[in-house]
């Protein structure tokens, strides 16, 4: 029901106030970080503040009511993508309504700048935002606020939200149990991703994708800047196939194959016995666009599949891949 009235109330934006205004509407700050509540956060949605860089940070918090603050609760973590906001990430994935049936605590952060975005890449230019501190940062008034499960804290993201996804789990493996993207831009860039433990990743890419080529290739200078802040020269975007091998060698996997998809329309790559258990699923979409599995449709960014739900698929493989404690064999 969520999805469905926030795709009526967008595509009434488009229709009915043009796509300038539109852009300003959907890729503006979210305005419920105008006013963020303070004190203790109580059941439902709310915007919370915190200080992270020497500026405020904004993030939509989602309390099921059968959270009990003093009980260690699992915490997933949802980016928006390039040009998105914390609601667009609420209207493609869906995460709510699972929060609520399974009881775990749900973060859509807002980016920076205009169109909101990530600083997605270890390299970026200057005037780029210090995205991970302010991962942490949030994290740290999370814990304030409830009692986190440190075994159970995933994250995951959408386009450039999947880049920063990716990003973090690369950065801050001690932190993250797993992780998953849905068509995030990788780049191939200088010193690459050395996390400090095997993470599990699972990942989502339409054939068709109008913005994330599917096959990788050369991102322009002018896209580099705008969307990673980086200065000067091309960036090259790793292939759906390239990024999930990268993945499957860091994490020493013995055995990959194909798995019986959930439909015609999607290829599973399974990467398996892999150090601490960690392993590394690719989802192909044939003929899908740069959508969010399972996601409500969109105009101009392609098909999206019913075959598969990406949040539901997500939430098993988060269950399945606990951050492992200190010494102990992977299940």
């Amino acid at each position: 029901m969520r999805r469905l009235i926030r795709t009526v109330a967008i595509v009434f934006v488009f229709l009915c106030l043009g796509s300038a205004v539109a852009l300003v509407l959907i890729a503006g700050a979210s305005p419920r970080c105008w006013r963020p509540a303070t004190g203790a956060p109580e059941p439902g949605d709310s915007a919370r503040a915190v200080l992270s860089g020497g500026e405020e940070r904004c993030y939509l918090l989602h309390v099921p009511e059968s959270i009990d603050p003093t009980r260690p609760a699992m915490l997933v973590i949802s980016l928006h993508g390039f040009s998105s906001r914390p609601e667009g990430q609420e209207f493609f994935a869906g995460w709510e309504e699972i929060a609520d049936r399974e009881g775990f605590l749900l973060v859509y952060p807002q980016g920076t700048r205009f169109p909101l975005r990530w600083n997605a890449s270890s390299v970026p230019g200057p005037d780029a935002a210090d995205d991970l501190q302010f991962i942490h940062d949030l994290l740290a008034d999370m814990a304030g606020m409830f009692a986190i499960d440190p075994a159970r804290i995933y994250v995951n993201g959408m386009s450039n939200g999947g880049a920063m996804a990716h990003r973090l789990a690369c950065e801050m493996a001690d932190v993250f149990a797993a992780a998953g993207v849905v068509a995030g831009p990788i780049l191939s860039s200088p010193g690459g991703c050395q996390p400090a433990r095997p993470v599990p990743i699972v990942g989502f890419y339409g054939t068709e994708d109008p913005i994330v080529a599917y096959e990788g290739g050369v991102l322009s200078e002018a896209a580099a800047r705008r969307m990673y802040r980086l200065d000067g020269g091309l960036a090259r975007l790793l292939s759906a196939q390239a990024w999930a091998g990268a993945w499957a060698e860091r994490n020493e996997c013995q055995v990959h194959g194909d798995v019986l998809g959930p439909g015609p329309d999607v290829r599973v790559v399974l990467y398996s016995e892999c150090r601490e258990g960690a392993d590394v699923v690719l989802y192909t979409i044939e003929g899908g666009g740069h959508t969010w599995p399972g996601g409500p449709d969109f105009p101009l960014i392609g098909r999206t599949t019913r075959s598969v739900d990406a949040s539901e698929v997500m939430l098993e493989f988060f269950v399945e891949h606990p951050m492992p404690a200190e010494g102990e064999a992977p299940g």
